[in-house]
C-alpha cells in the first residue's frame, strides 16, 4: 500500500479536492472508499490513535444521523463513538488522510499539506 492513504468519498467535494492536492504534489495515495469498504472498529481505533485527536474529531456533526444518534452528547466514550463510526461510515468527517506524519480529517482541504513529508533544507 502507498505511504499515504485517503479515506475517500468520490461524491464529496472536499474529498475530491484533497485527492487532487495530493496528486498535484506527486503523491499517489492508496484510496479507501470507506462507504464501499468500511474499516472495522479496530482499524478506526488504530487510525484515530495515530492522529492524537479524539474520536469526535472524526465524526461529521453535520450528518443527519449524528443528531439522530445524539452523538453530541458527552456521555459517549471514544470507544462507543468508534463503534458508531464502524456501524455507520457515513458519519466520517471526510476525507481522512493517513501518512507517516500521522492521520487526521482534512477539513479544510489544505490540512492535508501538514501530513506530507517536507523537504529538509
Amino acid at each position: 500500500m502507498s505511504a499515504v492513504t485517503i479515506y475517500h468519498n468520490p461524491r464529496c467535494g472536499t474529498s475530491v479536492k484533497v485527492l487532487a492536492l495530493l496528486r498535484e504534489r506527486g503523491v499517489e495515495p492508496g484510496i479507501v472508499e470507506y462507504l464501499k469498504d468500511p474499516p472495522t472498529a479496530e482499524q478506526w481505533k488504530a487510525l484515530i490513535a495515530r492522529s492524537g485527536l479524539g474520536a469526535r474529531a472524526f465524526l461529521r456533526a453535520k450528518e443527519k444521523l449524528y443528531a439522530e444518534l445524539d452523538l453530541a452528547n458527552p456521555k459517549w466514550t471514544d470507544d462507543q463513538l468508534i463503534h458508531f463510526l464502524a456501524q455507520h461510515p457515513a458519519l466520517l468527517n471526510r476525507p481522512v488522510v493517513a501518512s507517516a506524519r500521522g492521520a487526521r480529517p482534512c477539513r479544510p482541504a489544505e490540512t492535508v499539506l501538514e501530513l506530507l513529508e517536507t523537504e529538509k533544507p
